[in-house]
C-alpha cells in the first residue's frame, strides 16, 4: 500500500523544520593524537559527528569520547552548562551581576594599570590551557610578555607536558618528538611506558593493534604500575614500583652495554656525554634494578634484548613518565637509551612523547610556558629575547622568569601576585594540593576566569566571568602528537554573548593599551589568519618553521607537519633522519641521569602508593564529558581501586567507604576490588574533584576530590608536579546512616540540578553526584554521615528529584532510621530515594533503567526485605558504550562460543556488535573472554 502523499501545506511546513545539513572537517578537542571529525549540523545546532576518513591522524576512527561529541553539544545542555553572558562583581560580598563586555573589559583594563602602576607587572598572571588554539595562545603570550612586560603566563601543559619538553631540550636539542605515527606500523619493538594507552589514547591504540595483526613479530612490552588494559595484551608487562622508572631505563642500557647492543659508531659520531653516563650506568646491574623496580630480573633482561637487537624500537609515553618530581630525568633516561642503541631518526624507531591535550603542542609552539618564547625560543637567551621583541616591535622582552603552575598559585597565596586571568582550564580540580590552590584563589585581590561552562569548581572564586567560545564555535588551528598541523573552521554561531578566547584577549589588550597611554596598538589582528602569520613569521629558522605553510595549504591539502618551511613541498614526517640535532654542536647529549624515589614517600604511616589517572570515557575535569550521561556507564562513581590482598586484610568490600589521606589532604571514596593493582597501591580516576565527589572535609573546610591528595612537589627542571603518585593511608570510613536518590530528570534541568545539588554536598561527612542513563537521562545523588541528616534536608533532596506528591509511595521505620520513598510515573519507577538501610539500590536502579512495569512488584517496592524480584536479572556493568552491552550479556553471549580467543571476539562483535564501533571496548573484551572457560562441549 502505497504512503499518502503530504499535502503543499505538509510540505512547507516540513521544509521550514527540516534545516538543510552540511558536514564541517574539525578536529577532535580531546586529546592530543589529534583525531579528525566530521561535524553535521543545521547551522543551528550539532546533529552527528563521524571520524574523517581522509585525516591522516585517524582514518576516520573516533574513541568513545570523540563519537559522543555532538551529545555534549546538544542546545539544552549547552544553555544550562554554558556561560552565556559576561559577569562582575565589584566586592567579594556581592554576587557576580551580568555586564555588558564593554563595562567588563573597561574595569579590567583599569584594574589591571592601576596594580600593574602600583605593583609592577609582576603583580598579575595568566594561566592557561593546552585546549586553547594556537592563535588564543599567541595573542596571550605577547599580552603578558609583550605589553604587561611580566613573563608570569603559564598553562595546565605544565601539569602534562613540561618534562617531556624538557627531556627533549636537554638531550635532541629542542623540543620536538622526533618519530609519527606511521613509525607504529614499522616498529619491531613498541615500548609503552607510563601510559595506559588503550584508555588515553585510543585511537593510537588502534594503530598498535593494526601493527600487530599485519606483523605477527611485533613486540610490545609494557612498563606500568597497573596491570591496565594495555598492559594486559602485552607480550612482556614489567610491573614497575611507582617512581622506578629511571632505574629501568639506566637498567635496559646497562644490559644493552653488556651485550653489545649498543651502536657505538652512531654514539661516537653523532652523540655527546656518553662516556660521563656510561660510568653510572655501570652500577644499574640486573639484580640491582629488578630489585629497585619490583620486577624479575629475566623480565628485564628480555626487555633490554628486545629493544636493543630490534631493527626499530619505538617508544611511547605519557603521564606516568611527565607528572612526577624526577619527570625530565626519566624521559632523559629513555632518550638515552634510544640514542645509544641509534633507535632513532630512521622509520620506526624513536621516543614518542603522547600529547595529553588537544594543543598542548600549539602552546608550546608559541612559547606559552613561563620560561619560553614563540618559534620554541628560550627566555633566558638574550638573542631569543631580541629576536621576539624586534618582530614584536618593542623594547624589550623582560629577562625575569615567570611562575611556573606551582609557583604562580604559591605567589597568589602570598600576595606576591595580586591578579589572575585562568583561561580554559579548571585548576580548583586539577592542581595538586586543592587546599593550597583554594586558599590561593580565595586570597587574590581579582580572579578573572575565561571559561566556556560555567559549572567548573574554579568558577565559583571568579569575581569576574567571561564567557568564552568553544568546541564547533572556534576556528584557528591545533598542532597533535606528531607535530601535525590542522585548520578547521567553525560549524556554529558563538552561543549567546560569549566570544573567542582571541578575541577577548586582543578587546582587553587595546583597552589596556589606551589607559596606558599607548600610541601604537601591539594587536591589529582582526581574524585568526592574521595571527597564525605572525606566529608563522616567529618560526623562520627555527626548528618548527613552518614559512612554507599557510592557511590555503591547510585548508586545500589537509594537515601537514612541521618543519615545513619556505620552498617546501611536504612537511618531515620524522625528525634527526641525518643525525644532525639542533644544539650547539650539532649533536645528541646524553644526560647523565641518576635514579631518585619519589618525593612522597610511603612509610608507615602512609603505607600505600596512591596512582591516579585516566578513565575509558571521560577526559581532564570532565566539564565536557561531564554532560553527557552515557559516559558514565563504564565507570559509574568515583571510586579508589585496591588489590584484593589488602581488601581482605582490612575486611573492606566492594562500595564500603575509606578515608584516604595524604599528608596533604583527605577525601572520602568507596573502595572497589582491582583486577589490576598489586598489594600496597591504590588507584584513583583522575578526573574526579568537588563538582563530582565532596562533603565536610576534616575541619568542615569540605574536601575537594582527588587533587586535594596529590603533592605539589615538582620537577625542579621541569617544574611539573608529582600528580601521579602520593602516599597515603586507607582507613575504613564508618557511617551508620546512608542516603542515595536517583531519577530520570527532563534533560532540560539535568546540569541544573547537578549543580544546585553541589552546595547539599558539603553538608554530609561524605557525597557524590554523577549521571546515567542514554536515551532517557537522570542523576544519581548519594551521602553518608555520621548520624541521620535532618528530616527537612533530606526532604528538600527528595523535593529536588520530583519526589513529592501523591504518586509517592512512602515506607517510614523511625525505630531503625529507614525511609523508601518511590516516585511512580506511569506504572514505572520515575525517582527513588532510599535512607539508612539502602541495600535495595542495585535492583531499583536497574529497574528504574530497564523501564519495567511494576504494577507485578506490588508490596515488594516498599517492603524492608531488600531481595530483588524473582527472575529479575542484573545487566551489570556495561563494557560496550558506543552500543550499550553489559558485562551480563556479554557472559551469556560467551557460553555458547567455542573457539579461538580471536575467533570468540569475531563471534561477540557479530552477534551483540559490542566492540565493533569505536573499539575502545575491545582490551576489556578481550580480558573477558580470557577468564571465560569455553563452552563445555568445545573444552
Amino acid at each position: 500500500m502505497n504512503a499518502p502523499m503530504p499535502s503543499a501545506a505538509g510540505l512547507a511546513v516540513e521544509q521550514l523544520v527540516a534545516a538543510p545539513l552540511t558536514e564541517t572537517k574539525a578536529t577532535c578537542c580531546y586529546c592530543g593524537v589529534g583525531c579528525g571529525v566530521l561535524i553535521q549540523s543545521d547551522g543551528e545546532k550539532v546533529v552527528a559527528v563521524r571520524g574523517d576518513p581522509d585525516h591522516p591522524a585517524n582514518y576516520g576512527r573516533l574513541c568513545t569520547k570523540g563519537s559522543t561529541l555532538h551529545l555534549s553539544a546538544r542546545p539544552a545542555l549547552q544553555q544550562q552548562a554554558r556561560a552565556l553572558y559576561p559577569e562582575l562583581r565589584l566586592a567579594r560580598t556581592d554576587q557576580r551581576e551580568r555586564a555588558s563586555w564593554a563595562t567588563t573589559l573597561d574595569f579590567l583594563a583599569n584594574k589591571f594599570a592601576a596594580t600593574i602602576r602600583d605593583h609592577g607587572p609582576d603583580s598579575v598572571g595568566f594561566y592557561l590551557s593546552g585546549q586553547l588554539l594556537t592563535e588564543d595562545y599567541y595573542v596571550f603570550n605577547k599580552l603578558a610578555k609583550g605589553l604587561i612586560g611580566t613573563n608570569n603566563v603559564d598553562t595546565n601543559s605544565r601539569l602534562c607536558m613540561s618534562s617531556a619538553v624538557a627531556g627533549y631540550k636537554q638531550t635532541l636539542g629542542a623540543d620536538a618528538p622526533p618519530p609519527c605515527y606511521e613509525d607504529i606500523d614499522q616498529a619491531d619493538v613498541i615500548f609503552l611506558v607510563g601510559s595506559n594507552t588503550a584508555y588515553a589514547h585510543p585511537i593510537v591504540y588502534r594503530r598498535i593493534e593494526d601493527a600487530r595483526k599485519a606483523n605477527p613479530a611485533l613486540k610490545v612490552i609494557v612498563a606500568d604500575p597497573r596491570r591496565t588494559d594495555t598492559a594486559r595484551e602485552a607480550d612482556l608487562f614489567l610491573p614497575i614500583l611507582p617512581g622506578t622508572d629511571v632505574a629501568l631505563f639506566n637498567g635496559m642500557l646497562h644490559i644493552c652495554l653488556w651485550e653489545d647492543l649498543v651502536d657505538l659508531d652512531y654514539i661516537v659520531a653523532h652523540t655527546e656525554g656518553f662516556a660521563e653516563l656510561k660510568q653510572t650506568v655501570r652500577e644499574y646491574t640486573p639484580k640491582m634494578v629488578a630489585e629497585i623496580c619490583g620486577i624479575n630480573e629475566a623480565d628485564l633482561m628480555q626487555a633490554a634484548r628486545w629493544f636493543g637487537q630490534a631493527k626499530a624500537a619505538l617508544s611511547m609515553y605519557c603521564q606516568g613518565l611527565n607528572q612526577s618530581s624526577s619527570g625530565t630525568a626519566k624521559n632523559a633516561a629513555l632518550i638515552n637509551l634510544h640514542l645509544a642503541t641509534h633507535q632513532i631518526g630512521k622509520p620506526g624507531a624513536g621516543p614518542f612523547s603522547l600529547t595529553g591535550q588537544p594543543n598542548a603542542m600549539g602552546g608550546r609552539e608559541v612559547g606559552g610556558l613561563a620560561t619560553m618564547l614563540s618559534g620554541h625560543r628560550d627566555l633566558g637567551n638574550p638573542q631569543h629575547r631580541a629576536e621576539i621583541a624586534a618582530l614584536w616591535g618593542i623594547d624589550a622582552v623582560p629577562e625575569k622568569p615567570g611562575k611556573s603552575a606551582v609557583e604562580m598559585f604559591e605567589a597568589v597565596r602570598t600576595g606576591e601576585i595580586k591578579l589572575i586571568w585562568i583561561v580554559c582550564t579548571n585548576p580548583a580540580q586539577s592542581m595538586p594540593e586543592q587546599a593550597m590552590i583554594r586558599e590561593a584563589l580565595s586570597n587574590a585581590e581579582l580572579v578573572v576566569v575565561q571559561e566556556a561552562y560555567r559549572t567548573t569548581a574554579s568558577c565559583d572564586y571568579a569575581d569576574v566571568l567571561l564567557p568564552a567560545s568553544t568546541w564547533s564555535e572556534k576556528e584557528g588551528t591545533v598542532t597533535n602528537s606528531e607535530r601535525r598541523i590542522t585548520r578547521f573552521k567553525s560549524v556554529l554561531p558563538k552561543l549567546a554573548e560569549s566570544r573567542h578566547d582571541w578575541e577577548i584577549a586582543v578587546e582587553f589588550a587595546r583597552k589596556l593599551e589606551a589607559v596606558m597611554g599607548k600610541d601604537k596598538s601591539l594587536f591589529p589582528f582582526a581574524g585568526t589568519e592574521e595571527i597564525w602569520n605572525e606566529h608563522r613569521e616567529s618560526t623562520r629558522g627555527r626548528d618548527l618553521d613552518i614559512t612554507g605553510l599557510s592557511f590555503k595549504i591547510l585548508e586545500e591539502q589537509g594537515p601537514q607537519q612541521w618543519p615545513y618551511p619556505e620552498g617546501a613541498t611536504t612537511g618531515k614526517k620524522r625528525l634527526y633522519e641525518d643525525g644532525i640535532f639542533p644544539t650547539a654542536s650539532g649533536r645528541a647529549r646524553f644526560v647523565n641521569t641518576v635514579y631518585q624515589p619519589v618525593a612522597d614517600r610511603v612509610d608507615a604511616r602512609y603505607p600505600f602508593h596512591l596512582t591516579t589517572g585516566r578513565l575509558r570515557d571521560q577526559w581532564h575535569g570532565m566539564s565536557r564529558t561531564g554532560t553527557v550521561a552515557q559516559l558514565f556507564a563504564h565507570a559509574a562513581e568515583p571510586a579508589v581501586a585496591m588489590s584484593k590482598t589488602d581488601m581482605e586484610r582490612r575486611q573492606l568490600h566492594n562500595g564500603d567507604l575509606v578515608h584516604v589521606t595524604s599528608k596533604h589532604g583527605s577525601q572520602i571514596f568507596p573502595v572497589a576490588l582491582g583486577e589490576d593493582m598489586r598489594a600496597g597501591q591504590v588507584f584513583v580516576g583522575m578526573h574526579w574533584g568537588e563538582e563530582y565527589v565532596s562533603g565536610r572535609g576534616r575541619d568542615g573546610d569540605g574536601s575537594h576530590g582527588v587533587n586535594a591528595l596529590t603533592s605539589p612537589a615538582y620537577d625542579p627542571s621541569s617544574k611539573q608536579p608529582e600528580l601521579k603518585h602520593a602516599a597515603v593511608k586507607i582507613l575504613k570510613a564508618e557511617f551508620p546512616w546512608r542516603f542515595i536518590a536517583f531519577g530520570w530528570i527532563d534533560e532540560a534541568r539535568l546540569l541544573t540540578l547537578q549543580s544546585d545539588l553541589r552546595p547539599f554536598m558539603r553538608k554530609f561527612a561524605y557525597a557524590s553526584c554523577t549521571l546515567f542513563g542514554r536515551d532517557k537521562v537522570g542523576v544519581l545523588f548519594r551521602a553518608a554521615d555520621d548520624y541521620s541528616a535532618a528530616p527537612e534536608l533530606i526532604a528538600q533532596i527528595e523535593q529536588m528529584f520530583g519526589i513529592a506528591g501523591a504518586q509517592v509511595l512512602r515506607y517510614d521505620d523511625s525505630k531503625r532510621g529507614n525511609s523508601r520513598r518511590i516516585l511512580i510515573h506511569d506504572g514505572k519507577l520515575q525517582a527513588v530515594a532510599l535512607a539508612g538501610d539502602i541495600s535495595a539500590e542495585a535492583w531499583l536502579k536497574e529497574y528504574l533503567e530497564s523501564e519495567q512495569a511494576v504494577a507485578t512488584l506490588g508490596r515488594l517496592l516498599l517492603m524492608p526485605s531488600n531481595k530483588p524480584p524473582q527472575n529479575f536479572k542484573s545487566r551489570g556493568r556495561i563494557v560496550c558504550n558506543c552500543l550499550n552491552v553489559s558485562e551480563t550479556e556479554i557472559n551469556d553471549a560467551l557460553m555458547t562460543m567455542p573457539g579461538t580467543p580471536d575467533a570468540r571476539l569475531q563471534a561477540l562483535q557479530q552477534k551483540l556488535k559490542c566492540g565493533s564501533n569505536c573499539g575502545s571496548c575491545v582490551p576489556e573484551l578481550k580480558k573477558i573472554i580470557a577468564s571465560h572457560a569455553l563452552p563445555a562441549q568445545a573444552a
